[in-house]
């Protein structure tokens, strides 16, 4: 049996999750990203129906560009966003490994050294003080440790992106974000609907488009 025997193929567990939860849903967000260290932290939820209103499991996966081989170091974030989907389809479905195979390969073939990494301290030498620490969260933000929130900042910035706030809710679960042109007026309209059946269906959450380019809830 070969060392990779025992990990289960992207694809292989896609097909086992529509087999398994035809009507269920994945939701993924970037928790922290940071351009200048080259690295990425993505949480993904998995539900087992499309209405439910928690998640069966929550699993993350941290993607760091220095790790990948050249040709694959600027798919980086996108290879880790996968890599959490893979991961929390496991944590539901069990019967595998957690990693697939495909990232198991990459770990038996690759030679890359890890670019900018941090120094390696051995706490068992080392002397009181020569570690780096930080009393408050400015002062590791002013030493290059880039914090949560400056991190969404950086998002923005480098990936051209829109951070949105989670999809509000109803008692049939997250609403769905929808938009169309009033075939009366020639108005743009967006609201959040529920996913719900008539006549049970909640009524949904208007918004308004406002002369800074951005949506906004309708008072």
């Amino acid at each position: 049996m070969g060392f990779l025997d025992n990990y289960e193929a992207s694809r292989e567990r896609l097909e086992r999750w529509l087999s398994s939860y035809p009507l269920g849903r994945i939701e993924t967000r970037i928790v922290e990203f940071s351009a200048e260290k080259g690295y990425v932290l993505v949480e993904a939820k998995a539900f087992r129906n499309y209405d439910d209103v928690l998640p069966a499991g929550i699993d993350y996966a941290h993607g760091y560009v220095g790790a990948y081989q050249q040709n694959m170091k600027r798919w980086f974030v996108e290879d880790t966003v996968t890599s959490a989907i893979m991961r929390v389809q496991q944590l539901v479905m069990g019967g595998a490994e957690r990693t697939v195979r495909e990232v198991m390969a990459q770990i038996e073939n690759t030679t890359a050294k890890i670019a900018n990494a941090e120094k390696d301290y051995d706490y068992w030498t080392t002397k009181f003080g020569d570690v780096p620490s930080h009393a408050t969260a400015e002062a590791a933000e002013q030493a290059g440790i880039p914090s949560l929130g400056s991190s969404m900042n950086e998002i923005k910035k480098q990936l051209g992106g829109e951070l949105v706030a989670e999809a509000p809710q109803c008692k049939h679960g997250h609403r769905v974000w929808r938009t169309g042109k009033s075939a009366k007026t020639g108005k743009d309209w967006a609201n959040y609907s529920c996913v719900g059946r008539k006549p049970d269906q909640c009524e949904p959450v208007w918004y308004v488009f406002t002369s800074d380019g951005t949506w906004k809830p309708q008072l």
